[in-house]
């Protein structure tokens, strides 16, 4: 088998890159402040709070969960969503080591 391009980046180039897409819609990250907000939050809450529909949000959410930045237990017939404190740290601490590198942290121009 031949090489992919995701075989010529770092574990953390590729992890940072698909992070990168899935907060690339506003609704994600509108989703993400509420969870932050509100610390957890039933799914019918979010509909209410971006004026999305059900189906639109439970995508979104879909596409967070893959990434593992949102964890869900389920609750009777609804789902609760929360950040999950572990992996925002981590990605936290990846993107902070990428930005820490440009040189207007060192004092150095371009």
């Amino acid at each position: 088998m031949g090489l992919t391009k995701k075989d010529l980046f770092s574990t953390d180039q590729n992890e940072m890159a698909e992070v990168a897409k899935v907060l690339g819609h506003p609704a994600r990250i509108a989703i993400l402040e509420h969870l932050l907000t509100a610390n957890e939050c039933v799914n019918g809450q979010l509909v209410q709070e971006l004026g999305l529909a059900q189906a639109t949000i439970s995508q979104h959410l879909k596409e967070l969960k893959k990434i593992k930045l949102i964890k869900g237990t389920i609750e009777g017939t609804s789902m609760c969503y929360c950040i999950d404190a572990d992996k925002w740290t981590q990605l936290k601490s990846l993107f902070n080591q990428l930005f820490d590198r440009h040189p207007c942290c060192s004092g150095k121009n371009c």
